[in-house]
């Protein structure tokens, strides 16, 4: 199993769930508090290591219309947990936004995808749960702030998009969940970004995403956290051998280490 960080390096809970022995792996681990009890959590990714040729993604088409995304969108920074009500004000509380990162604790800056005329409540998605949830949380004395970038991930094309209002500037084939694991569609928005060793199998970056997995591999104990990261089976790109992770090339995650900071919106389509 992977070894545990000293208490001061940083690792974030994503699903990646590799299938890997003790000796290959020196990723970081961290223990997630659950209730009163703790449990060990690290990066993982199910699918095996893949001998496949890497597949190019297929040339994008039928892609959502980007109108709605000409405009930056705006990211609230979350000072303390908020409650995420059915209505604007009120309602049934359907979630909570925390504060921070579930895992690690990073500082959250969530996504609010659309504003009361007013701009005094905003909508969001109840981050780290299965299925999709739309609420209301109050967005008076928050900070807020902008970023021109989105990330589109197409699962049945294996692809990776990157737009900067509205329109493309990047693109990357990705390797996605496999059938008995697949990625959840949703909308997301990054909650951590974590360096590695190049070398390992997250590559040099990964992005925690406000996602969960909820179709485990039986007898799985650690983190269902999803994740944008690299990989050191470069193969396995463009396939669907994951357990819910987007696995993207070395090259890619130097394409967008500077780009998807906290609070960035990344949209996964079927």
């Amino acid at each position: 199993m992977i070894r545990r960080l000293r208490a001061h390096r940083l690792a974030v809970g994503c699903l990646l769930l590799l299938a890997l022995d003790a000796g290959a792996l020196r990723a970081p681990v961290v223990a997630l508090r659950q209730g009163d009890s703790a449990r060990p959590f690290a990066f993982a990714d199910a699918g095996p290591r893949s001998s496949a040729p890497r597949q190019l993604a297929p040339p994008l088409a039928g892609r959502p219309d980007p109108a709605d995304a000409v405009k930056p969108a705006l990211l609230a920074v979350i000072s303390r947990s908020l409650p995420i009500s059915a209505r604007p004000g009120g309602g049934r509380v359907v979630g909570s936004m925390p504060s921070s990162s579930v895992f690690i604790h990073t500082p959250t800056i969530a996504w609010i995808q659309s504003t009361t005329a007013d701009r005094r409540y905003g909508r969001v998605t109840v981050p780290f749960r299965g299925g999709h949830v739309d609420g209301w949380i109050s967005l008076v004395g928050l900070k807020l702030r902008s970023t021109p970038i989105t990330v589109h991930a197409y699962l049945s094309r294996h692809l990776v998009v990157v737009e900067r209002l509205g329109r493309e500037i990047l693109r990357f084939a990705a390797a996605t969940g496999s059938r008995s694991s697949p990625t959840p569609p949703g909308t997301y928005f990054v909650t951590d970004r974590v360096p590695f060793d190049p070398s390992g199998p997250y590559g040099a970056f990964a992005f925690g995403i406000s996602g969960i997995q909820t179709r485990l591999p039986p007898g799985w104990s650690l983190s269902d956290q999803l994740a944008i990261h690299g990989t050191n089976d470069p193969g396995s790109i463009g396939l669907s051998v994951s357990a819910g992770c987007l696995r993207v090339s070395a090259r890619a995650l130097r394409e967008l280490e500077p780009l998807l900071r906290l609070g960035t919106p990344v949209i996964i389509l079927p």
